[in-house]
């Protein structure tokens, strides 16, 4: 067992990434805090774990609310008295839209879930982490904050700043027994889409669509989160890491 009694946090638990991470690490011995808004889905996934050596418990939570967020590390406490591991995956696209098209209320609902949602979580965990001396902190960002039209301009800003909070995060408690990383999948076949492309945006997207060899799976990011979870890779703090078969290789 990678993962035995672990605490887990993970958000954007009902489908996709989240969801195969969450059984993954149950599997593993881990107990974790499955995250979404859909609870029917996190209960049908607790269901799922009932015989593996660890467990799921769902917490029907948004993140994009503050009262939400605060209760998430509060509620993990209450139950488990610690936490181990925290992986911010949940993520929202924004319809591809460019800056000359962007609404505030896109820009602001996108950089509110993707990166400053991760942020206030990975400072309520930070003061747990400090007392136990140890803790991991993972963050699921996209080969669109590395690159610049791997979706439209605010989730590729959102993407570009979760790797700075990673970056920084990593080296400033380092010396606190803290990792962070990323993972920085490519295509992935998940439930997450655009709800109105935007036809300029899309059009600079697909241009470069057919360079990518395949899509990625959710169970592939799920493993490469469990190797970063794990003791495996103890040496790895600040990484960047890209899944996304060579697609940002050409």
């Amino acid at each position: 067992m990678r993962l035995k009694d672990k605490v887990v946090i993970i958000t954007g638990a009902s489908s996709g990434m989240g969801n195969a991470a969450s059984l993954l690490f149950a599997k593993e011995g881990a107990k974790v805090i499955a995250v979404a808004r859909r609870k029917d889905r996190l209960e049908k996934l607790a269901k799922q774990a009932e015989t593996f050596e660890g467990k799921i418990i769902p917490l029907q939570s948004d993140i994009s609310n503050e009262d939400n967020l605060r209760n998430i590390v509060k509620f993990t406490m209450n139950e488990f008295g610690k936490v181990d591991i925290l992986i911010n995956n949940a993520g929202i696209l924004d319809d591809y839209m460019p800056a000359g098209d962007m609404t505030d209320d896109m820009w602001d609902s996108v950089l509110n879930v993707n990166l400053t949602a991760p942020m206030k979580l990975i400072r309520g965990v930070l003061p747990i982490m400090i007392k136990q001396n140890k803790g991991n902190i993972i963050n699921v960002a996209s080969v669109g904050g590395l690159h610049g039209v791997r979706g439209g301009a605010a989730y590729v800003t959102s993407k570009h700043g979760l790797l700075g909070l990673t970056k920084n995060t990593a080296y400033v408690y380092a010396d606190k027994g803290i990792r962070c990383n990323a993972v920085c999948p490519g295509g992935v076949a998940t439930e997450i889409s655009a709800k109105e492309p935007n036809e300029l945006g899309l059009s600079k997207l697909m241009s470069g669509v057919n360079t990518s060899p395949r899509e990625g799976t959710s169970e592939e990011i799920a493993n490469i989160l469990l190797f970063l979870a794990s003791d495996e890779s103890s040496l790895i703090n600040g990484a960047s890491i890209v899944a996304d078969s060579g697609w940002t290789a050409y």
